[in-house]
């Protein structure tokens, strides 16, 4: 009997399987693919844009927060000024981090890089130059927004508009892109994301307990310590055994509502959109 090679036997199959009309069938069947894989590509990256806006517009909404909580701490007559004062931290935060903090942050390397040098700053994407996914600037700014609106109830009934202008600009701008460079970026000495990270663990900062809350709550602190108390907030009386003493005056706040009514939802719901981002 006849024996084929295992060549031809191939050649065979191969014959059988690409005819013209398999052929085209074929091509069809893989440009369909493509398309859909295309499709999807495009379909993550929107859905990835949209939830970074999401979150962001959640962490913004903070601000609301803050602003209705320092209404209500504060008195009747102060309320306006409270209220003011927000809004200017978020105009100061916006431009600062618009023109050097982003850049000071996350600039030149990203948040994830194989470089393991460590640096004390970013030096590029000054003015978002160079930055195409816009997302990220806006999520990373609702951050900075927030950290440098703690402030604002420290410094209540006692800071006049244009010096909390000039220290929201350059909380935002320096101070706070410092910090979260050298937490958050790869680059950062304190970086998880490192490849040498520090100890070989680095700072594991959840939801921005260190990088946003603990840098607003010290230059709250320092803030207070140069400002100090209202006017009128302590008097001095004089006790039985001749030595003065200084009583603190009460001034309660106009509103219990508005010191509860949106910033622990708020804040509930970054710490839960966060967790994606930490683990």
């Amino acid at each position: 009997m006849h024996q084929f090679s295992p060549i031809f036997a191939h050649l065979c199959v191969v014959a059988v399987v690409y005819t013209p009309s398999n052929f085209n069938q074929i091509v069809r069947q893989n440009l369909i693919l493509q398309c859909i894989a295309k499709s999807l590509d495009e379909t993550n990256v929107g859905v990835n844009t949209f939830f970074l806006i999401f979150a962001a517009s959640l962490v913004f909404y903070m601000q609301t927060g803050f602003a209705m909580l320092c209404a209500g701490f504060v008195r009747n007559k102060n309320v306006q000024n409270s209220l003011l004062k927000n809004i200017i931290d978020a105009c100061g935060a916006s431009l600062g981090f618009y023109t050097l903090g982003y850049a000071f942050a996350f600039g030149g390397n990203g948040v994830v890089s194989d470089n393991a040098r460590a640096t004390f700053i970013g030096t590029d994407n000054f003015f978002l130059m160079g930055v195409e996914d816009k997302a990220v600037w806006l999520f990373q700014f609702a951050f900075a927004a927030t950290s440098a609106t703690i402030v604002a109830g420290t410094l209540a009934e006692r800071c006049q508009m244009l010096s909390y202008l000039m220290y929201s600009t350059a909380m935002t701008a320096f101070v706070y892109p410092v910090v979260a460079h050298t937490i958050w970026n790869s680059n950062g000495f304190l970086s998880s994301y490192n490849v040498t990270p520090f100890l070989g663990v680095g700072a594991v900062d959840f939801s921005g307990a260190l990088v946003v809350h603990v840098t607003g709550g010290v230059t709250a602190l320092i803030a207070a310590k140069i400002l100090g108390p209202r006017k009128g907030r302590f008097y001095f009386v004089t006790s039985s055994d001749g030595k003065e003493k200084r009583v603190a005056n009460n001034f309660p706040g106009h509103s219990i509502a508005l010191k509860v009514s949106v910033l622990h939802r708020s804040f509930i719901l970054l710490q839960t959109l966060n967790v994606p981002f930490t683990l």
